[in-house]
């Protein structure tokens, strides 16, 4: 049996198909395409049954009645309940996206002079809106610096929102400069520096420590027979030498200046004092100043608890961090005895006694025509430059305590996100790196190493681990953490510009511990000479110095408890022998 593949119709007149349509044989020819039922339909509509021979006709009458058009006809009852399930289970397979509705709807788009009014209300109130969001947005972002939010810490008002040193009552206020002020402020010194003397001695850095890692850490070690020597400015023999020979106007060291230059990055209260005599000013710090310690996570979010007690408090962190430094700046060293010796030796240590390894460079810098600087500078160690020349370098370490509080565990991130880490630390602590970056560019340091220091476990706040040491040239560092030069002498000469229209006399620069703000006060001259002893105590009340002999000693203090028992009884009676009893205790 063959199969017709049909007739292909060919237009003689024209180009596409004739208008008459040539029907295959199979079908009785071009008659027959007329009795086939046909409906125009486009390409979303349903496409159905075109024939159907599968039926069967009731009965013999149907049979006869039916015709050969009969496949074609879906008008049955069956037909109809077929279709039906058919459409129930049809979807619809459309690419077209659906259409998109106008928001505001016709009226708003063709801008109907009824609505403006209306619409400029909506305008007025959805940027109040988003105003008071955006106030209410900046003061959670400064309530998160300047509050606890945990229970056991500083809440409203405590011990961590105090002064650095108390305000006296007969103190008068001479000036209060804010922030807002400060960041302002822009000066640069065109002139270099001069180094007027060097002295003490340094050691070499050993670069085997830039291999380390938290897989190969090195245990910190502790040198307690090394000095470390923190002197301020009116101490040091070396600028009152250079006072006297009258080599410039302003003399500092760089721990004050650096605290001055970072002044809008610091949160928690700090002190300077001032001294004015004659036409030169004297930048000092008092003893046991917040200076000396090194912050930790003051600018963070969430700060630490002030019980000193707690060994993840500000305080008892502060001074561990401050030991860190100090011997992980002399373990970092060849400690070989070949050392770089410098005009002068160390100006503080006593003869046989051993200092740590620094050198002290006092640096003159000309600010105008009237006034110089000179700042003693710190270097901690040198390295061998590849040309045969010397580099100098300062040594710091950030230190890790709890990796729970800081979010970030040092131990996982330093092999495989290095800049993560150092990004929150310049969250948590971009006031310290600041300072450190200051002082390398006072000292004029050709790198700083950067030394990231673990617990060994995060309730040991005893023993630590080098995890690893990180080089950087403090002017490409303080352009990442965006330190600008121009700023940070800009406001040293308003500083001494301001001091210098005072008359001689002592005054103190106090930073605000809840605004941001500084003030400076007149205190009297011989304020800060005693911070202990407010007034003399009587003689028999007087600390007696310690004796070689230790019998002696317990004699005395024996007897003076005695005799001031017996004082006490006699003035008090009962209850003075209780309190004499609870004195000899």
């Amino acid at each position: 049996m063959g199969f017709d593949v049909g007739v292909v119709a060919f237009n003689q007149e024209g180009w596409g198909p004739p208008e008459t349509a040539a029907a295959p044989a199979s079908l009785g020819g071009g008659a027959a395409t007329a009795s086939i039922p046909f409906a125009p339909f486009s390409r979303s509509d349903k496409l159905g049954r075109i024939a159907d021979w599968t039926r069967n006709p009731a009965g013999p009458a149907s049979l006869a009645a039916a015709s050969r058009d009969s496949v074609f006809d879906f008008t049955s009852v069956d037909d109809s309940l077929a279709a039906a399930a058919e459409d129930s289970s049809f979807r619809l397979v459309d690419a077209k996206p659906p259409p998109r509705h106008p928001r505001f709807g016709p009226k708003w788009r063709f801008n109907q002079r009824p609505q403006l009014p209306q619409r400029r209300d909506e305008e007025v109130e959805a940027r109040r809106r988003e105003a008071e969001k955006e106030r209410a947005r900046r003061e959670r972002h400064f309530q998160n610096h300047r509050s606890h939010h945990h229970p056991g810490f500083r809440g409203n008002q405590s011990s961590s929102a105090k002064a650095s040193v108390d305000i006296q009552p007969d103190w008068t206020m001479r000036e209060q400069i804010p922030f807002a002020n400060i960041t302002k402020l822009s000066f640069s010194v065109t002139d270099q520096p001069e180094d007027l003397l060097l002295c003490g001695s340094v050691e070499y850095y050993d670069r085997a420590f830039d291999r380390v890692n938290p897989k190969a850490a090195r245990r910190l070690e502790r040198f307690k027979s090394r000095n470390f020597f923190k002197v301020t400015t009116t101490d040091d023999p070396v600028i009152r030498r250079l006072a006297e020979e009258d080599k410039a106007t302003v003399f500092a060291t760089d721990t004050i200046l650096a605290a001055l230059m970072c002044t809008p990055r610091s949160i928690h209260s700090w002190d300077i004092v001032v001294q004015r005599v004659g036409n030169k000013l004297f930048f000092d710090k008092r003893d046991g100043s917040q200076l000396d310690l090194l912050s930790v996570n003051e600018t963070a979010q969430e700060q630490l608890p002030e019980n000193k007690d707690d060994i993840n408090s500000a305080h008892s962190l502060a001074v561990e961090a401050t030991y860190i430094n100090q011997n992980f700046s002399q373990q970092v060293l060849l400690r070989d005895g070949e050392k770089v010796t410098f005009d002068e030796p160390n100006p503080f240590a006593s003869e046989g006694e051993e200092a740590a390894s620094v050198g002290y460079r006092y640096r003159r810098w000309k600010l105008d025509d009237e006034i110089s600087i000179v700042a003693r500078c710190e270097v901690h160690a040198v390295n061998a430059d590849p040309g045969g020349g010397r580099q100098f370098l300062m040594l710091n370490a950030l230190n890790e305590f709890d990796p729970k509080i800081t979010g970030v565990d040092w131990r996982q991130k330093l092999e495989t996100q290095r800049g993560a880490v150092l990004a929150t630390e310049l969250k948590n602590n971009a006031n310290k790196l600041a300072r450190w970056t200051c002082q390398a560019l006072l000292a004029g340091a050709d790198m700083m190493k950067l030394g990231y220091v673990s617990r060994v476990h995060p309730r040991d706040h005893y023993n630590h681990a080098i995890l690893t040491v990180m080089g950087y040239k403090p002017r490409d560092f303080a352009g990442q953490i965006n330190l600008n030069t121009s700023n940070m002498w800009g406001i040293v000469k308003s500083i001494v510009d301001i001091c210098m229209k005072f008359e001689e006399g002592k005054y103190v620069l106090v930073k605000d511990p809840a605004k941001p703000q500084v003030r400076i006060y007149e205190v009297p001259s011989d304020a800060f000479e005693n911070d202990y002893v407010e007034e003399p105590l009587p003689e028999d009340e007087q600390v007696q110095p310690p004796s070689d002999d230790a019998d002696a000693t317990a004699e005395e203090m024996d007897a003076a408890a005695e005799a001031e028992a017996n004082n006490s009884a006699v003035a008090a009676g009962g209850e003075g022998e209780k309190s004499a009893e609870a004195t000899v205790a």
